[in-house]
């Protein structure tokens, strides 16, 4: 890499952040944070049919602390959230999987029709990229739709042939011990439960809803990001669209010869599609990976004290969600 080599110019990586324009980066920390009251909105939806009005600061809190536990601990910390939910609300833990995947097939969903929209516009501009991206661009849009109807197979399955699928898992855990079986049904069980809220015409609109909401707050924060750069402004509102629709895509595919970290993905679509200088696409993808998952840590960290916890209360519930 240049940097290793003495090539990398860093004094112009640092005017790039010099350069940053601080109402919107305040504004954009603003629309971030609103996304995880927005996720908050959508867990509510998801389990209505078990707590018709839960505490929605409580859910609030519960997801910035989940967030600010997956910054800390990596993904492992995914478990945190539908823990501490199922703490305050008085819930199965297994039905609060079910939310969280239910949530994670609904992010999925858009990540990837946002990428199919970022694919059309690169085939269709016929930029010319770099080894790194080249998969992407011949084998992305298969994978893409193949996650997308995998993840609709298993919504439709889960919804409409729930009990077909539970008297099979209940055959296929026959070799079990009974209290090991037994205790395998209630936590299927508990899972089916969790999935009810996808059976009602109400409670599909509101998933739905609350995950248009949510990506239109995303959508809003990148082009706010867009803003803060003066190295952005040549870019149009669809190259913002495209730039997220990679780094959604990165976030949850490990992209070969790229990784799947969000400011690599910024770093390499900056670099080798909107042919920015590797310096000012170092500081931008930085920016984006702060904002994107950094800024929540303090206020998680302050929530995470307002409601006595601990590091070591955490690190149990991690282990205790995993076993």
């Amino acid at each position: 890499m240049r940097w290793r080599h003495g090539q990398f110019d860093w004094a112009l990586f640092a005017s790039t952040l010099l350069a940053v324009r601080v109402p919107w980066l305040a504004a954009t920390v603003v629309v971030v944070l609103a996304t995880y009251y927005g996720r908050a909105l959508r867990w509510a939806v998801l389990i209505r049919h078990l707590r018709p009005h839960p505490n929605t600061w409580g859910l609030f809190s519960a997801t910035v602390i989940g967030f600010t536990a997956i910054v800390l601990l990596g993904r492992p910390g995914e478990l945190v959230r539908p823990y501490l939910i199922a703490s305050k609300e008085k819930l199965p833990f297994s039905s609060q999987l079910a939310a969280w995947f239910l949530e994670r097939i609904c992010d999925l969903l858009c990540a990837l029709l946002i990428f199919g929209f970022a694919l059309a516009q690169v085939a269709r501009a016929g930029t010319k990229v770099g080894p790194r991206l080249q998969w992407v661009l011949e084998a992305g849009g298969y994978l893409a739709g193949a996650l997308g109807l995998t993840s609709l197979l298993v919504v439709v399955l889960l919804r409409q042939f729930s009990s077909p699928m539970r008297r099979r898992v209940l055959d296929g855990l026959a070799f079990l011990p009974d209290r090991l079986r037994a205790k395998a049904v209630e936590l299927f069980d508990a899972f089916l439960l969790g999935i009810e809220a996808t059976r009602t015409r109400s409670g599909l609109v509101g998933i739905v809803a609350y995950t248009v909401l949510e990506w239109g707050l995303i959508i809003l924060c990148f082009v706010a990001i867009g803003k803060c750069f003066p190295a952005m402004d040549a870019l149009t509102p669809a190259d913002i669209l495209t730039l997220m629709g990679f780094v959604a895509f990165g976030s949850l595919v490990q992209i070969p010869g790229i990784g799947g970290g969000v400011q690599v993905v910024s770093l390499v679509v900056l670099t080798e599609i909107f042919r920015i200088p590797l310096e000012t696409a170092t500081g931008i993808a930085l920016m984006i990976w702060f904002i994107t998952f950094v800024v929540v840590v303090p206020v998680g960290l302050a929530l995470f004290v307002h409601e006595g916890m601990s590091w070591r209360k955490i690190r149990e519930i991690d282990k205790t969600a995993r076993t």
